[in-house]
């Protein structure tokens, strides 16, 4: 059984979980929301976009 679960949904469990569990607060988890459309709207979003689809690729090639 393959799973997909998109990249965003991820992050979005990870940070309620964040926010839940080890004390983030909300007001951190916006800036870091606010940076990462910072970071997509500059000249380094195509390494990133290469370096997570480059991670993503590897990860699913492991075999369990």
């Amino acid at each position: 059984m393959a799973l997909s679960i998109s990249a965003v949904v991820l992050l979005a469990i990870i940070v309620f979980l964040l926010v839940r569990k080890s004390g983030l607060k909300a007001g951190h988890a916006a800036i870091c929301m606010l940076l990462g459309f910072y970071l997509a709207s500059s000249s380094i979003a195509p390494t990133l976009h290469q370096l997570t689809t480059n991670v993503s690729s590897m990860i699913s090639n492991i075999k369990f």
